[in-house]
């Protein structure tokens, strides 16, 4: 079975395939709807071939559909009827839990996606356990996602925002009972000094979360949603 995955961002659309390892890039951004999505995707990979397709969505995902509009990216994406525009089957899951999907390996492991915002899932011996973190009040009336997103960044600098990163690897990982923690997005790059237990993964994650969302290599499912 051939997949096609898709990575929403907001930044970037990525999209690869079974065929296509290495992801072409589609602008996105503030006026990018659902609708533009599947016209630009579809035109992008004219004369791919695929059965089915992997959309990492960045926001809640339940009953494989969005449930909230995302919060860098236009409006229309809750109700859009995603299979008729694409035509193949397909399965949702949060951005931040595809690329934890792709980048796991055993154990209860925590991921954390910090790039334009902050992505969050946890998978548990197989198990895509999706979380939203993002929003949450961590400290000084400000969220996580303030600190450890984009915008918290360029507000405080790579030192500082390097020593939050860290400091909420720490109280998360003892509050999820984590073995390991995983950190994605684009700007996992900047850190440095990990503790062994920490990684930064590869970009090729989501890309690998989306097939594995349907098949192994025997063509059953990998892993299961919580």
């Amino acid at each position: 079975m051939k997949v096609l995955v898709i990575d929403v961002g907001g930044t970037n659309v990525k999209v690869a395939s079974t065929d296509v390892p290495v992801p072409i890039k589609i602008p996105s951004g503030p006026k990018m709807t659902a609708a533009v999505m599947c016209r630009k995707v579809l035109a992008a990979t004219k004369g791919w071939s695929y059965d089915c397709i992997s959309v990492g969505y960045p926001g809640p995902v339940l009953n494989n559909r969005p449930i909230a509009e995302p919060h860098n990216l236009g409006p229309g994406w809750v109700d859009f009827n995603y299979e008729r525009a694409l035509g193949k089957p397909l399965r949702f899951l949060n951005d931040a839990a595809m690329q934890a999907l792709g980048g796991y390996k055993s154990g209860r492991m925590l991921f954390l996606g910090v790039g334009t915002g902050l992505g969050s899932a946890m998978v548990i011996h197989g198990v895509v356990v999706p979380l939203e973190l993002a929003h949450l009040p961590y400290k000084k009336g400000k969220t996580y996602e303030d600190y450890l997103g984009v915008a918290g960044l360029q507000r405080r600098g790579k030192k500082r925002w390097r020593a939050s990163v860290l400091e909420v690897v720490d109280l998360l990982q003892t509050a999820m009972v984590c073995d390991t923690v995983l950190l994605g997005g684009g700007n996992a790059k900047f850190m440095k000094d990990l503790p062994s237990h920490v990684t930064v993964g590869s970009n090729s994650n989501a890309i690998a979360g989306g097939i594995r969302l349907w098949q192994d290599a025997k063509g059953k499912k990998t892993a299961e949603l919580l």
